[in-house]
């Protein structure tokens, strides 16, 4: 009998510890989640955020353009870099963890300011305050046929344009030369708007190109740098344009890329751009977009990156050379970048 008690005793104890046991703190809701949004109308981007709510201690905001910042008072101002309309998303969190959201749709003008441009207005050789030279052969890794030089021939301004010029000749062990100059260690940026006026070359084997390369190639090499390819075209499928990116995950034949078919590419003077932000690179012809690219904290778009424009001859990309070649040019009437 006292064993019984004995057992009925030690479970009324427990079972009274049990009812004691601490639960925490009660969830705390936030509530009556309030978003507005004034979208400055001096064209400067300015946008001023307001979110309020209940039992809320901070406020993630997402600017839809792959941004993102939070505040503990709900006010806060940002600047969009480029125009557009974004879908922007606050989430409201308690002291507890618990969460309320809400969105809404905004359009942004933004003027943009120009930070670089050679207009090549002045004969001679490509400005040496803008312009360094990669010089050799082989195209580093594309199997290219033409020598890079510094010379005047193959790299100058004339009537109020630049000339890259591609000439068949023997020259340090290579058939062909050409030229390839870039902004390197003199000119880099991140996020904006790049836009060339160019008239490419005819002539099948020819790859004429306006491209870009992330600024820290010399410490993790490519693809891991990451490259934008603005504009590139081969002489064998006349007028078809190519926008392309390159990354560690799509890189060579893999790349992300896309092609726009024009007219009269090596007979005119077409416009071709880039728009680059936190969100998306874009590519276009001439003001219309033909391919689009989303951007992401793991992609290597969001760093400084420097430009390059050349004339190449054969490789991987372009093919053979047409056995009557002797000389072509790809002619810039501008380059200009704004942020």
């Amino acid at each position: 009998m006292k064993q019984v008690l004995s057992i009925l005793w030690i479970a009324s104890f427990l079972l009274l510890s049990c009812g004691k046991k601490d639960s925490g703190p009660a969830a705390v809701i936030p509530t009556n989640l309030v978003l507005s949004a004034v979208v400055s109308t001096d064209n400067s981007g300015k946008v001023s955020f307001t979110a309020s709510a209940t039992n809320a201690v901070s406020y993630e905001f997402d600017f839809g353009n792959g941004i993102f910042q939070t505040s503990t008072t709900g006010t806060l101002t940002y600047t969009y870099p480029m125009s557009g309309t974004y879908l922007v998303n606050v989430i409201a969190k308690s002291s507890t963890g618990e969460t309320v959201a809400k969105s809404t749709t905004i359009t942004v003008a933004k003027a943009l300011s120009l930070i670089f441009s050679d207009e090549f207005d002045a004969p001679g050789a490509p400005d040496p305050t803008k312009w360094g030279y990669d010089i050799g052969a082989g195209g580093w890794g594309n199997n290219e046929l033409q020598y890079y030089t510094n010379r005047i021939d193959n790299a100058f301004v004339s009537n109020g344009t630049l000339k890259i010029k591609a000439v068949k000749e023997s020259f340090s062990g290579s058939g062909y030369t050409s030229a390839r100059i870039l902004t390197q260690n003199k000119f880099s940026f991140k996020y904006g708007k790049v836009e060339a006026k160019a008239k490419l070359p005819a002539g099948v084997g020819t790859w004429p190109a306006i491209w870009m390369l992330g600024s820290n190639i010399s410490t993790v090499s490519w693809p891991a740098c990451g490259e934008i390819d603005i504009m590139e075209h081969k002489g064998s499928s006349l007028n078809k344009i190519y926008g392309t990116v390159h990354h560690p995950a799509r890189f060579g034949g893999n790349a992300d890329g896309a092609t726009k078919d024009i007219l009269n590419a090596t007979t005119e003077f077409h416009i071709y751009t880039m728009e680059w932000d936190a969100a998306t690179i874009k590519f276009l012809v001439d003001g219309t977009v033909f391919h689009t690219v989303g951007n992401g904290s793991s992609l290597p778009f969001n760093q400084n990156f420097f430009l390059i424009m050349n004339l190449a001859m054969g490789g991987t990309f372009a093919g053979p050379v047409e056995s009557g070649f002797t000389n072509a040019s790809m002619e810039v009437d501008y380059i200009r970048v704004y942020q």
